[in-house]
């Protein structure tokens, strides 16, 4: 990472960490450039827009010794330290490890606090969500769907929670794809308390992951973001059970506005656990599904991208050689045009009228199989 990329990253994270500054408030501090600027005056902050308040706390902060050190670590790696979190976890649009899909959500995370196996974030993953109070009926089915997709290579997305989450993480640490958690807590807390024996284990085995800094007090507010997140990391997600207006199909309203792709699975007409899930089908905003076949048949690459990681998979975990597999005709389409230059999504999207969310999906496969890279701004190249 060169030194004013890390100069933006260390910024970035700094701000994060500040209580009141929110996401847009760092967009305008990357866009007048403050890493420039003498960021102990007030008056440079209010220029890119803070508050008179929170410009008095960004100043107050860049007093700090640290900043004029040469120390290029943040300023609360001590505390990211007492939490078990490395300074390298810590990812921002700026690594090159922050996770592919999720730069292209609206509002992305400024920082993601990773804890465990940071390399499932390479992997395709798929979301399975639901009710915190299942029947037998949806915990059978998330844990069959879960395992079923862990053990194809497919690493299973939720948030923790009682219930649905958490049979579906619990399924997925059974095989090679592994599960991520998203917590609505700092990466240090595990909510609700009652899952902290899951908590340590995908701490353990799998990765536990959350835009929440160190020291917060859970809010409301958190659940949503966290939705959010789930959404943006999977290429689909599955409603198992839920209300019509649980945070299940908040998550799923998420995944169509980026276009990922929703499947849900269908349930008893006089059962309220299956009102959400009946509902998204009925007005076609998912597909049913039975069984993990139904994912691979509608994300036809899903399958040949997932193999490296499943039961027949041989390629090593976090492997980066490069995948010789033959492409598909649109993948071969969008490498022809990136032989002549690097170009953005919004550039290939124009040339090939592929749908972004297809598109999203292409690209990804490309990326797993490293026959191309994703470089700031957007921007893919030929490996």
């Amino acid at each position: 990472m060169d030194d004013n990329k890390r100069a933006i990253r260390d910024m970035v994270v700094a701000l994060n960490e500040i209580p009141g500054i929110g996401w847009h408030a760092i967009k305008n501090a990357i866009e007048h450039k403050l890493w420039t600027k003498d960021r102990t005056k007030p008056e440079a902050w209010m220029a890119a827009g803070f508050r008179d308040d929170r410009a008095e706390k960004a100043a107050n902060l860049f007093r700090h010794p640290i900043w004029n050190s040469g120390d290029d670590k943040s300023w609360m790696r001590a505390e990211s330290v007492k939490a078990g979190i490395e300074m390298d976890r810590l990812l921002t649009p700026f690594d090159s490890g922050y996770p592919f899909e999720l730069k292209h959500i609206a509002q992305p995370p400024w920082v993601l606090y990773a804890k465990g196996r940071s390399e499932l974030l390479e992997r395709p993953s798929v979301a399975i969500v639901g009710t915190r109070m299942p029947t037998a009926y949806g915990r059978h089915t998330a844990d069959k769907l879960a395992q079923e997709l862990s053990e194809a290579g497919i690493t299973v997305v939720s948030g923790l929670a009682r219930g649905i989450d958490s049979k579906a993480h619990e399924a997925a640490l059974k095989g090679n794809g592994s599960t991520i958690a998203v917590l609505p807590t700092p990466i240090d807390t595990c909510y609700p308390p009652q899952n902290l024996s899951l908590f340590r284990n995908i701490g353990e085995q799998g990765l536990l992951v959350s835009e929440t800094p160190l020291g917060t007090k859970l809010h409301p507010g958190q659940f949503h973001q966290r939705n959010r997140i789930i959404a943006g990391l999977a290429c689909a997600t599955i409603v198992v059970e839920g209300a019509r207006r649980s945070g299940s199909l908040i998550t799923a309203k998420f995944a169509l506005d980026w276009n990922r792709e929703i499947f849900a699975v269908p349930g008893p007409i006089n059962s309220p656990k299956s009102e959400g899930p009946n509902v998204l089908i009925r007005e076609e905003r998912a597909r049913i599904i039975t069984g993990i076949d139904d994912v691979f048949d509608q994300l036809l690459w899903l399958r040949d991208a997932a193999k490296p990681w499943g039961k027949q998979g041989g390629q090593t975990v976090g492997s980066k050689e490069k995948d010789e597999r033959p492409q598909l005709p649109e993948e071969a389409k969008l490498l022809a045009l990136l032989r002549d230059r690097p170009l953005s999504i919004d550039e290939l999207h124009g040339l090939t009228a592929i749908p972004f969310g297809h598109l999203n999906s292409l690209l990804l496969n490309l990326c797993i199989k490293r026959t191309i890279e994703l470089q700031p701004g957007s921007i893919y190249r030929i490996l």
